[in-house]
């Protein structure tokens, strides 16, 4: 019923993904999505320990696109200080912004992951692109209005997927 809300991995937070461990798994590009998941929805100036684990993938060659369902002006302001490249309005649920990524890209699906901390948007939109993705637990506890109303939604199929052991605890390494 929900297995379309079904992430691949659960990580505490996407500052724990290492180049090495996404080489293992023949991920080559990472697809996340922006409020609390790269940053906190309400601090877009990031955090050191971004900057850190940015540098980190920079520095071996794993390339870092931001998809997000946010305005073009929001999200180039948000990412102009990380110089990262990004798709706007990318409609997830749904795979256009996914999809717009893949023929960017030109890889395979098993070459891409989607990273995000929502089931109703991120996961669904990587599922609906056939990618891999890994949910991570928002960055901050607070939201924006509108995405309060997904939480809602999401509480309840979180509770279906662990319930029928589809939904593993959180992470700290891929192999968890």
């Amino acid at each position: 019923m929900f297995t379309r809300f079904k992430p691949t991995w659960a990580l505490s937070s996407i500052y724990e993904l290492t180049p090495e461990e996404l080489k293992k798994h023949g991920i080559k590009v990472i697809l996340t999505d922006l409020d609390n998941t790269l940053i906190a929805w309400d601090n877009p100036e990031g955090t050191p320990e971004l900057r850190s684990w940015l540098d980190r993938m920079q520095a071996a060659a794993v390339p870092v696109i931001v998809v997000s369902n946010n305005s073009k002006k929001r999200v180039a302001h948000a990412v102009a200080p990380l110089n990262l490249p990004f798709i706007a309005r990318a409609l997830k649920p749904f795979s256009r912004g996914v999809n717009q990524a893949k023929r960017m890209l030109n890889l395979s699906d098993s070459e891409l992951v989607l990273v995000g901390d929502q089931l109703v948007t991120d996961i669904a939109a990587a599922n609906a692109a056939q990618i891999r993705s890994i949910l991570v637990k928002p960055i901050v506890e607070t939201d924006a209005w509108n995405t309060k109303i997904n939480r809602f939604f999401e509480g309840i199929i979180k509770n279906y997927l662990k319930k029928n052991n589809e939904l593993k605890a959180w992470g700290h390494s891929l192999d968890d």
